[in-house]
C-alpha cells in the first residue's frame, strides 16, 4: 500500500502522525491501524467530450477510517490529483473531524482534470460517471462528499441526482455543500472562511494585536476571500492577497470592493492596480500581523519559514506547512500558529450541520448555524491551547494529539473484528 501512496503530502502526513504517536506512546500494533487508510478506490472514467472524442480520466476516493461514523471529505478537480495526495488529505480530515468532536472519519476524493478546460456538459458527465462508479462505496451512512478545489454546489447537485436515481428516491444527505433549494444549508459556502476569520479575531484579541492588524492572504479563492472579508468587518486591514495568477501587496491596505470587481471582470488578481505586484512566494514573506495561507499544501518550507514576518500564522489550507518548516517555527515562539485541522475546520463543521438537517428534514436559521459553529470553534481552540500548555508542546502537536487520541480510543473500545 505504501508504494501506491508514494507522494510528498502523504509522507508529510505520516511523519506528522509518527511524531505525535511517539508523544502519545501509541503501541506499534495500533499505529498502523490508525494511520493507514481503510479503503482506497481508483476508477477509470471514460467520458465523451463535446468534440465527440472519448477521454478516460482517473478518479480516486480514499476513506481513512469508519470507526466513529461515516467518512466525510471533499472532492477536488485538479490536473495534479494523485492517490497519495488524496490519502494525505483524508488522514488530515480524520484528525480534523475528531478534534471538532464530529461523528466522522476522514475521506477525500479527486479527479485528475483541469476544470477550467472543460465545458459544463463535460464536467457534468465526469461527475455523473464518477458517482456511478463509486455507488458501492458511498452513502449517507458510509461516505459523504463535499465541494473542494475545482468543484462547487453544482457538482454536488449532480452527485446527489445520480445517486438518488440509483436508489429510487431523493437522498440529499449523500452530499453537503449543495444548493439550498435541494437541501443545502445556509452558511455552508462561506463557513470555512468565516471560521478562519473568527479564530484569527479571537487569537488577535488574546495577543492584543491592533484592531486594524495587517492581513496577508495567499489564495483568494472561496476560503481566502471569505476570510479576508470577515476580517475586514472585524476592522482588520488586508494588505496582500494572491491567486494562481500572482499577487498584490499594499501596506496601507487594499480596497477589497475594487479588488472583487477586478476579479469579477478579469477572472484573476493579476494586474490589479491597488498595490504592488508580487509573486505567491514573495507574498508569504511580506510584513504583516497575520499570514493566511489559503491555497495549496506545502507552501511554507524550511527555506522560507525563517523569513516569514507575521505574528499569527493561520493555516486556512490543508497541510501548508511542511514538517521541516515546523521545526523552524518551533524555534520562533513569537509566531502563534493556528494549525490547519483547527483553523479550516469551519467547512466540515457546517457540512455536519447540513447532513444533520437533511437526515431530520428540519432546517435551521443562519444565525443558529453560525452560533453553533463559533461555539464549537471556541471550544476546540480552548482545548488545543490547554493541551499545549499542559504538555509544553506546540499547537500543531496539541491539535493532532487530541484528534488522533480520539480515533485510537474509538478503535480500542470497538476492538478488532476477527
Amino acid at each position: 500500500m505504501r508504494d501506491i501512496l508514494n507522494h510528498p503530502a502523504f509522507k508529510m502526513a505520516c511523519d506528522q502522525f509518527d511524531g505525535v504517536a511517539d508523544f502519545l506512546n501509541i503501541p506499534e500494533t495500533m499505529r498502523e491501524r490508525v494511520k493507514m487508510p481503510k479503503r482506497l478506490v481508483t476508477v477509470s472514467l471514460p467520458v465523451r467530450l463535446d468534440s465527440g472524442e472519448t477521454k478516460v480520466f482517473l478518479g480516486h476516493r480514499v476513506q481513512h477510517h469508519l470507526t466513529l461514523g461515516p467518512t466525510k471529505g471533499g472532492l477536488r478537480y485538479h490536473p495534479s490529483v494523485e492517490l497519495g495526495e488524496v490519502a494525505a488529505l483524508a488522514m488530515w480530515m480524520s484528525w480534523k473531524c475528531a478534534l471538532a468532536d464530529l461523528p466522522y472519519g476522514g475521506a477525500k476524493g479527486g479527479v485528475a482534470v483541469d476544470p477550467r478546460k472543460c465545458s459544463i456538459g463535460e464536467l457534468e458527465r465526469i461527475t455523473r460517471r464518477l458517482t456511478s462508479e463509486l455507488i458501492p462505496f458511498i452513502g449517507p451512512q458510509t461516505d459523504v462528499m463535499a465541494p473542494d478545489m475545482g468543484t462547487n454546489e453544482q457538482t454536488m447537485a449532480w452527485i446527489m441526482d445520480t445517486y438518488s436515481h440509483q436508489i429510487g428516491h431523493a437522498a440529499p444527505s449523500i452530499v453537503t455543500g449543495k444548493p439550498i433549494s435541494i437541501g443545502g444549508s445556509l452558511g455552508r459556502r462561506e463557513a470555512t472562511g468565516r471560521g478562519v476569520a473568527f479564530l484569527v479575531n479571537r487569537v488577535a484579541d488574546m495577543l492584543k494585536l491592533p484592531n486594524d492588524c495587517r492581513i496577508v492572504v495567499q489564495g483568494f479563492g472561496n476560503v481566502g476571500s471569505y476570510a479576508a472579508l470577515g476580517l475586514a468587518k472585524y476592522g482588520a486591514r488586508i494588505v496582500g492577497v494572491s491567486d494562481v495568477s500572482g499577487g498584490v501587496y499594499n501596506p496601507k491596505g487594499l480596497d477589497l470592493n475594487a479588488l472583487q470587481e477586478h476579479i469579477a471582470r478579469t477572472g484573476a488578481v493579476l494586474n490589479f492596480r491597488g498595490g504592488d505586484p508580487v509573486s505567491n512566494e514573495e507574498l508569504l514573506i511580506q510584513p504583516c500581523d497575520v499570514l493566511i495561507p489559503a491555497a495549496l499544501d506545502q507552501v511554507i518550507t524550511e527555506k522560507n519559514a525563517g523569513k516569514i514576518q507575521c505574528r499569527v500564522l493561520a493555516e486556512a489550507a490543508n497541510g501548508p506547512t511542511t514538517v521541516k518548516a515546523d521545526a523552524v517555527l518551533r524555534q520562533r515562539p513569537e509566531i502563534f500558529v493556528i494549525p490547519d485541522i483547527l483553523c479550516n475546520s469551519g467547512g466540515v463543521i457546517v457540512s455536519y450541520f447540513e447532513w444533520v438537517q437533511d437526515l431530520q428534514s428540519f432546517f435551521w436559521a443562519e444565525t443558529e448555524i453560525f452560533d453553533k459553529l463559533y461555539r464549537i470553534l471556541e471550544r476546540a481552540l480552548d482545548t488545543v491551547l490547554k493541551e499545549a500548555k499542559k504538555h509544553n508542546i506546540d499547537h500543531r502537536t496539541a491539535a493532532l494529539s487530541l484528534g488522533i487520541q480520539k480515533v485510537v480510543n474509538g478503535k480500542t473500545i470497538r476492538g478488532l473484528f476477527p
